[in-house]
């Protein structure tokens, strides 16, 4: 893996446990050779995410709408800070950029992006891990709830098993370098995304 994209909150959460964790995550990129790709921002979880992995002299490329540089919360001292046009080129941008996808805590945005990709895998758009990072339970609603989809026969088994959830960045890492992706039809072409 050259490079994992995070989705994560563009505030810093309640708890100190969630920028811990981003410090925690930025040490096993930088351990293991990898880069980030991310929302290119300096506010909250992301900025202090970027600035860990900066720190650890690893690579980080942010990928932000110019809606958002309009804004002022663009990053600026980054490896390579890409501005794309909208909230869709985003995406896919960081999805082309990335050989996998961690969701630390974030708020909608964060869920919007994982669910998205987790969908594209669930399509056979592409075979990348995607993973969550349980800080403290703060997922474990979420699944509980995907247990619950699973057993209320809307989600696959087979399309639960592609999102990996970890407590600690190491382990996520770890089952991310085993990672098989399971043989899924590929219902569209990328293009009809």
């Amino acid at each position: 893996m050259k490079r994992i994209c995070v989705y994560c909150g563009s505030r810093s959460g309640k708890r100190p446990e969630y920028t811990l964790a981003a410090h925690l995550l930025a040490k096993e990129l930088a351990l293991h050779g990898i880069g980030l790709v991310y929302g290119g921002a300096h506010i909250g979880v992301m900025g202090q995410l970027a600035d860990a992995v900066l720190a650890q002299n690893g690579e980080v490329i942010g990928v932000i709408p110019q809606n958002l540089v309009d804004k002022e919360v663009a990053h600026y001292g980054l490896t390579d800070l890409k501005i794309v046009g909208s909230m869709h080129e985003r995406k896919a941008l960081m999805a082309d950029l990335a050989d996998g996808f961690i969701a630390l805590p974030g708020g909608l945005g964060t869920l919007e992006e994982l669910f998205e990709i987790l969908t594209w895998a669930q399509l056979g758009l592409h075979r990348k891990p995607c993973g969550l990072l349980n800080i403290d339970g703060y997922y474990d609603g979420l699944v509980s709830f995907l247990d619950h989809a699973v057993d209320e026969q809307f989600v696959k088994p087979v399309d639960r098993s592609m999102l990996l959830i970890e407590k600690h960045p190491k382990q996520l890492l770890d089952a991310f370098s085993t990672y098989r992706a399971p043989s899924v039809e590929q219902w569209l072409g990328r293009e009809a995304t």
